[in-house]
Order: structure tokens, then C-alpha cells, then sequence
């Protein structure tokens, strides 16, 4: 009888254990598992500069959505974003690629715009702003083709 009741608690142990793995696993990686709460908007990229599925999109250096996903449509990048229920985007926003440091992670800006109307969901951001090609400028600069 005390055999069976150890080995039922060190089971217990263990599935509690991978319960909390999970756990934490889903959170730090910022997954969701039973889908997010808000709602989608698109954003048409010349390039996506190595952006990645699962990014930050920030409004005035606050985390607003994250990017859920990035597919080719006529030869652009189709970014969809995730965006926080409360959030509100109008219709002249502008959606930027940013970098965090020279060398660090790629994120979404989105820059506020003064229009009254609010792009509904499943709506579409119409002025973009592909990234800066630190290696184009860099090129440019060393051949003396920079004003």
C-alpha cells in the first residue's frame, strides 16, 4: 500500500511539473493558444526586412498587437496584425518597420494619423514604410554615391 501511494504522488509530481513547463513555455514565448483577444489589420510591405511572425507592433514605444503573419501577395509582403481590442487605428496611420538597436530585433511602428475614421477590422493600413537597408546606405557611403 505505501508503494502505491508514493508512486501516485510522484506521479502527481511529475504531471504538475509538466503542466508548469507548458505554462510557462506558452508565455514566454508570447504564443496564444485559444486565439488572441482583439482583432486583425493587413499592411502591404515592398520588403519585410526580416520581420518574423510573432514581432511587437508598438504605437509611440508601447506594445499595441503583434505581428501573426507574413505571406507573399503580388510580389509584397502581407503583414497581418494583431492588435489589442482597445486599440483604435485611423485611417491615415502610417505602419513603419523599425529596428531595435543597429543590429537588434525588427518590430512594427505604427504613427498615429488625424483622420476621424477608424480602419475596421480586417481593414487595411494604406501608407507603409518598408525598413532602412543599413547595407545599401553602407554601400552607397563607401563608393560615394551618398549627398
Amino acid at each position: 500500500m505505501r508503494k502505491l501511494d508514493l508512486e501516485l504522488a510522484v506521479g502527481l509530481f511529475v504531471i504538475a511539473g509538466i503542466v508548469c513547463l507548458g505554462y510557462l513555455s506558452i508565455k514566454l514565448g508570447k504564443m496564444e493558444v485559444f486565439g488572441g483577444q482583439g482583432y486583425e489589420i493587413r499592411a502591404i510591405f515592398s520588403d519585410s526586412g526580416g520581420l518574423r511572425s510573432g514581432s511587437s507592433v508598438q504605437i509611440a514605444g508601447v506594445e499595441v498587437g503583434r505581428v501573426k503573419k507574413i505571406t507573399l501577395a503580388d510580389y509584397q509582403a502581407e503583414i497581418v496584425i494583431q492588435l489589442s481590442q482597445d486599440v483604435e487605428i485611423q485611417e491615415d496611420a502610417i505602419a513603419s518597420i523599425k529596428t531595435k538597436g543597429l543590429i537588434g530585433e525588427k518590430y512594427v511602428e505604427i504613427t498615429p494619423g488625424g483622420a476621424e475614421e477608424i480602419i475596421p477590422p480586417g481593414g487595411k493600413i494604406r501608407d507603409t514604410q518598408p525598413p532602412v537597408d543599413f547595407e545599401e546606405l553602407v554601400s552607397q557611403y563607401v563608393f560615394g554615391k551618398v549627398k
